[in-house]
């Protein structure tokens, strides 16, 4: 029997670009021969007629499978549950917008068959993007490279082939709140890189504003270090010793030369400092809490609408 090849495609609005997708992709697999393919889109609760275009594609062509998500749960929910949903030996993740060229899949399955377990395609250029955006993610990577300590891909994004053991491997990970580019290097195995151009986008807008990204940066620092909990416990250490070694400057100083001790503005100066050091340790201490307090919940990651055109019922199992 051929070797099945799921390539599994998260889609939140994006109407403008689902077929054309399909039609490159289609291009692309019907020159493999060797091979069967299933099309797997995730509907992350889209608002527009993402899904209708998603149904209609199906309705002509059963390589087409999809699961709609109850709700949007995110991009990073929605490749975990395309993921559960995969029958392929293979998973190849892929972005709707294009930006990800489908013309790479064919060097990603001679690597696998090569024995390689996660061909990953990493960015050489990325078109379409700001010099900020590109400064600020070329900054994250070299702070989250300095603060884990395992090796985080850089300029790589969710596009790549895995192969069912590296599949598996990313299932029994259901944290709630997920970083997979950090999950991706954490789970090890063989790995192979590919380089690529990165396209702007065919139609539609990006749904990854700023402050998106910050969350998405945040969640990498704390899901993959516990640096910054290190960083403000130092940071408390040599703002005490420096507090106690003024404070006794200012006692000898008094006691020797008998000058008057600083009045209210480098008082108030020293106590405003101080209480934001504080702030901002709680701050770091609350963002771990917070996570800690998501997980404790144990919610499903995410529930299904409909898979394959068929309702989802979540039957309640009694523990």
């Amino acid at each position: 029997m051929s070797k099945l090849v799921t390539i599994l495609a998260p889609a939140y609005n994006e109407e403008e670009v689902i077929d054309s997708f399909y039609e490159r992709v289609i291009e692309v697999t019907s020159q493999i021969l060797d091979y069967d393919f299933e099309i797997l889109f995730v509907n992350d609760g889209s608002k527009d007629r993402t899904l209708e275009c998603i149904k209609r594609l199906r309705h002509k062509d059963a390589q087409v499978n999809f699961v709609d998500l109850s709700r949007n749960f995110g991009k990073e929910i929605a490749m975990i549950a395309g993921l559960d949903y995969a029958k392929g030996d293979a998973v190849v993740i892929i972005d709707v917008d294009l930006q990800d060229p489908p013309e790479l899949i064919p060097e990603m399955i001679k690597y696998w068959e090569q024995g390689y377990d996660d061909i990953y395609a990493k960015r050489e250029n990325r078109a379409g993007e700001t010099w900020l955006k590109k400064w600020t993610s070329s900054a994250f990577y070299r702070l989250l490279q300095k603060t884990t300590r395992i090796s985080i891909q850089e300029d790589t994004g969710d596009f790549r082939l895995l192969d069912r053991r590296s599949v598996n491997a990313l299932l029994k990970m259901r944290e709630s709140q997920r970083y997979t580019k950090g999950l991706f290097s954490w789970i090890g195995y063989n790995k192979k890189e590919i380089l690529y151009n990165r396209d702007p986008r065919v139609a539609g807008t990006t749904k990854w504003n700023y402050s998106k990204l910050v969350d998405l940066a945040i969640e990498g620092i704390t899901s993959f270090s516990t640096a910054p909990l290190r960083f403000s416990s130092l940071f408390g250490i040599v703002i005490s010793l420096g507090a106690f070694i003024y404070m006794a400057f200012i006692i000898l100083k008094t006691l020797i030369v008998g000058e008057m001790v600083s009045g209210y503005p480098s008082l108030m100066s020293i106590i405003l400092f101080i209480g934001g050091i504080q702030l901002l340790s709680l701050g770091i201490i609350g963002e771990y809490l917070g996570r800690i307090f998501n997980e404790t919940k144990n919610r499903p990651l995410y529930l299904v609408n409909e898979y394959n055109n068929d309702r989802v019922v979540v039957k309640y199992e009694d523990k």
